[in-house]
């Protein structure tokens, strides 16, 4: 899985293939087939721990949020280090132009708890939900944005490669306050 990763954050989903991974590891394809069965089942166990970590990522940015002080930027950090470091970006890209966009399923809950966390948080407003769901949004398509095409943005623009989550760690105590 570790090779699976890396090929598909240094090259694109088009490398996450039986050869490719077996070249990665020094093993023939067939060997590879025969831990995973098919190219599909490669790439469908890639998903799964890709998406476990994603979960996890998510679930922890949930704890620090109710135990933690210094949760906004925490949180933002552990988003864009899933998304970026972890691949879920190019993850969620790959489902998306594959129209498998049922895989990301198992992240409902996290998500959900996310949302959860930040109101327990920060909103005392019992109506705050659908802000506090724009906000867990807005952060999620930032982080995914800046995963899969920030480092090109960012170069045109002369900035940093943590612009844009310095940017969104300043911005959400503002928007989960006003």
């Amino acid at each position: 899985m570790t090779a699976a990763r890396e090929l598909l954050l240094s090259e694109g989903p088009a490398a996450v293939t039986l050869a490719g991974v077996g070249k990665k590891i020094g093993m023939s394809h067939t060997n590879v087939i025969h831990h995973f069965g098919s190219a599909a089942g490669l790439q469908t166990a890639l998903m799964g721990s890709m998406i476990r970590d994603l979960a996890g990522a998510l679930d922890d940015a949930v704890s620090h949020l109710r135990t933690d002080a210094a949760a906004p930027s925490i949180l933002i950090d552990q988003v864009w280090t899933a998304f970026d470091e972890g691949g879920a970006g190019q993850l969620a890209a790959w489902l998306v132009l594959t129209r498998e966009v049922d895989h990301l399923e198992p992240i409902r809950q996290a998500v959900l708890d996310l949302v959860a966390a930040v109101k327990e948080k920060y909103a005392s407003d019992p109506e705050a939900d659908e802000r506090i769901r724009s906000i867990v949004l807005l952060i999620a398509i930032a982080a995914f944005g800046d995963a899969v095409i920030g480092p090109h943005l960012r170069g045109m623009l002369d900035q940093d490669s943590d612009a844009g989550r310095k940017l969104m760690s300043r911005l959400l105590p503002v928007l989960v306050m006003g």
